[in-house]
């Protein structure tokens, strides 16, 4: 009898399976912050004193999920993100936080723009998600063509950043008023196929999807960063609500 089937043989009197000894994967970390708690996906992550005040800080964790100049349009806007513990069937409504980002120092790549957002509708094994994330670097660029892209949807896993930008440039693209190492809120309305995205409490958004592109229709919440980026979070907000069905007002003019 040669040497597996001996021991297959001798875990199978002992009633033992290989799949009960086979190694599993680590379980992903947990963080609790205020009264919530966030499961770190390939990100790491601690709850720190930060300007006076406990906030949530996450850096995307390269060793657990690798990035590649060369090969960029496959290696960002993946499941990199803190998933909020105890929402999974969050479908419309809305979604508000506090967030800062700066930039690691030294960079990793040279095109850090200071990657950080929100995830939603986020599927349970990570496989489909929509998003909304802006890169500071730009949000007051003196170049307007930077500032276009200070704003970024997408819908994992078929409509990252770039292939966006090659079949519909600047329709999933936008500009807003954010910079660099300053608190940014940012509030997402999400209803039916569209979101609005609020910046710092400004009456009207400054980003609209018309028609998401995801067809994981609920799912989880979860706060993003990227390659080169350390984010800081607080005062995570989401209010589920039903769809509001938007109607045209039909106004009758001169009898028409």
């Amino acid at each position: 009898m040669n040497t597996t089937k001996l021991f297959t043989t001798l875990f199978s009197v002992l009633g033992i399976s290989f799949s009960l000894i086979a190694q599993k994967p680590e379980k992903f970390q947990n963080l609790k912050f205020e009264k919530q708690t966030f499961e770190l996906h390939n990100v790491t992550g601690e709850i720190i004193k930060f300007q006076g005040e406990q906030v949530l800080k996450i850096e995307r964790d390269l060793n657990a999920l690798p990035f590649d100049s060369t090969n960029i349009e496959a290696t960002v806007d993946e499941p990199h993100y803190a998933r909020l513990i105890g929402l999974d069937d969050f479908e419309n409504g809305t979604i508000e936080v506090k967030m800062y980002s700066q930039l690691q120092n030294p960079a990793p790549y040279s095109g850090v723009a200071g990657f950080i957002g929100v995830y939603f509708r986020v599927k349970e094994d990570d496989s489909a998600f929509e998003g909304i994330y802006v890169r500071p670097k730009v949000g007051r660029a003196t170049n307007q063509q930077h500032r276009n892209h200070a704003v970024q949807y997408i819908s994992y896993p078929h409509y990252k950043f770039d292939t966006l930008r090659k079949i519909a440039p600047y329709k999933y693209e936008g500009s807003a008023p954010v910079a660099l190492n300053e608190w940014i809120t940012m509030r997402i309305e999400v209803n039916g196929e569209t979101a609005e995205m609020f910046i710092n409490d400004m009456k009207y958004s400054s980003f609209i999807v018309d028609k998401m592109l995801g067809n994981h229709k609920k799912g989880g919440i979860g706060l993003y960063v990227d390659i080169g980026t350390i984010g800081y979070f607080k005062d995570l907000k989401v209010t589920k609500r039903a769809l509001k069905v938007k109607t045209k007002a039909i106004e009758k003019i001169n009898g028409i």
